[in-house]
Order: C-alpha cells, then structure tokens, then sequence
C-alpha cells in the first residue's frame, strides 16, 4: 500500500496505532514484544517507501478505559487506571519510534469531542460488546463530558511531550458540533454562534497540542471551515483536517462535492489534509479507495492537485528574477 501511495504522490498516512476493541489489545497486554514487532513492520514499511505517518494511539475512545475496569468518565481522573495506562502506552511508542524519519506527528484519538455532554448521552453510551471485551452493562458514569476529555487529551500531550520535544502533537478530533457550546454550558441541541463555536474548538485543543484538527465531509464542515481556519491563524497553530471525502458511487455529483473538498482546502491553504480512506475493507461499501475498485479516481485527483500545490509551493519560495537593465 505504501508504495502505491508514493506512487501516486501522496506523502503520508493516518492510522490506528493500537486496537479498536479491548479484545484486539490482547497481545500488547499479554506479549508486547509481539506486539510491537507488528508495529516495527509498518514504521519500517513507511521509511521504505519514503511515506510518512501519524500514528493515532488511542482510536476507538471507550477502550482504554474498558481495558483498565473503569467507567468511561475516568479518561478525566489523572489518578485513574486508565490514565496511567495512556501515558504507559504514549511513553512506549514514542521512545520506540520517535527516532524514525517516518513519523510526522503523533495523535491522541479519533473524535474524542463528539459524544461529549450530549443532551441525550444516556442513548449514546458506548456500546456493550462483552466478545470484543466490552463490559456487559454501561451507566451514567459512561458519559463522556468534555471536562473529561480534555483532561486526558491535556496528559496525553504533556506526556508526548515528555518524550519528543518537537513534532507536532494532534488532537484528532472532528469540528466541534454545531450546539457544543450550548451543550457544555446548557445541556441543549441549541446552534452555538461562531463565538461559541471557535471558542469551543479552542478549548478543545489545549496546550500543549499544537495543532488544531477537524473533519470536512458536511456542508457544516465546509460552512466551519473557514473559522477554523481564522483560529489557527489568530492562534499561530496548523490545522489538520484528518478526514475528507464522500462515499459511495462515484457519479458526477459526488466527483463535483470532492472537488468542492479540494477547492476548499485550497482556499483556506490548509497545510495537512487526509483521504478517509484508503486500503480498509471494513469499509469497502462505501468508503475504501484502492488503486483496483471503481473509487480509484480519487488517487488520481489527489495525485494532480497536490502536484499543483508543490508547484504553487515551489514557485512561491523560489528567488525573484534578478531585473534585466
């Protein structure tokens, strides 16, 4: 995968670092040279063919916790078991590979932000698959806030920092929603003004992450962009958007909506964009692109726009023509 990745141009990699369900953190648990031998091979395949990546550690939220006995809210407790879990696992991976020229950045999780403080969390708590080692019951305490949250998002980065003093550490997160400000402080699907809504999104990344992260797939996405893209200016971070894309059947009017992606990323010159999603069959019926199914047209408009964006990149930090007499 890695070399059809470079092949077309595409310089880097967002992946789950870790397992989805606590079934699938077995081995680490049980045999962590085994496991990390597993990991050495994708790190060793990336340097190969010259990819870079950004290793997200703590993908599915509720696991961590679940591995560790505990209700979902104690990701917010730094005297938790599983927070002294994240910071073993942050400090291990980073001491392994952060000497390795493939990795760019190092990120938490994947969407941390959006099951906290929902008005109606005691629906959304997270699911119960005791085969996949989940609890067989979840309570209240399962309700994720967004105290919590950043709490552990605030440890994760303090103790990435700890170990690597210089690539860029990432939330993962999506945009916040469009009530989140009215959901922390009010408990209501009410809409947050811009205000409220920036004000969340920085909230959401506390220091030391230096970067701001979002999703662009919605026409609120595409509608929030551009605030993103003015808090990162005015704060002086980055911001990465981990995912974009559309699914299903490319027809005219999907191709029309990526562009649109594209044009906007153009637009608002943000440095650091990810395809959601290559080379994963868990997601073949909609969203898997590989180089041989019928959604491959997508490598190849991300091949020529980001050879228009090094062009345009080149040609900006090039030196002036010297003036002829």
């Amino acid at each position: 995968m890695f070399r059809s990745l470079a092949a077309h141009g595409i310089p880097f990699v967002r992946f789950s670092a870790g397992g989805y369900w606590p079934l699938e953190w077995y081995l680490y648990r049980t045999n962590r040279d085994a496991h990390f031998q597993r990991l050495d091979a994708v790190i060793h395949a990336a340097e190969r063919a010259g990819i870079g990546l950004i290793p997200s550690l703590f993908w599915h939220p509720p696991t961590l916790s679940d591995l560790a006995g505990e209700p979902f809210q104690d990701w917010g407790h730094r005297e938790s078991k599983t927070f002294a879990l994240m910071q073993a696992y942050t400090r291990e991976v980073i001491q392994r590979y952060r000497d390795s020229q493939a990795v760019w950045a190092w990120e938490f999780g994947n969407e941390f932000n959006l099951p906290a403080d929902l008005p109606n969390a005691a629906e959304h708590r997270p699911p119960v698959v005791p085969h996949a080692g989940t609890p067989t019951t979840r309570s209240a305490h399962d309700e994720l806030t967004h105290a919590a949250f950043r709490t552990a998002l605030s440890g994760f980065a303090e103790e990435a920092r700890r170990w690597d003093a210089r690539r860029l550490l990432l939330s993962g997160n999506a945009f916040p929603r469009s009530s989140a400000w009215h959901q922390l402080h009010h408990q209501t699907w009410d809409l947050d003004s811009r205000e409220q809504w920036t004000a969340m999104l920085l909230d959401d990344h506390p220091a030391p992450i230096s970067c701001l992260s979002g999703r662009l797939y919605s026409a609120d996405d595409l509608h929030q962009l551009p605030w993103a893209a003015a808090a990162a200016r005015a704060t002086h971070r980055p911001l990465f958007i981990g995912e974009f894309g559309v699914p299903g059947r490319l027809d005219d009017p999907a191709l029309a909506r990526f562009q649109e992606q594209l044009d906007a990323l153009d637009t608002h010159e943000i440095p650091l964009a990810a395809l959601w999603v290559v080379d994963f069959d868990g997601q073949a019926a909609d969203w898997n692109v590989t180089e041989a199914n019928a959604r491959a047209p997508l490598l190849r408009l991300l091949e020529q726009r980001n050879r228009t964006w090094r062009a345009a990149q080149a040609a900006a930090a090039a030196p002036p023509l010297p003036k002829t007499p």
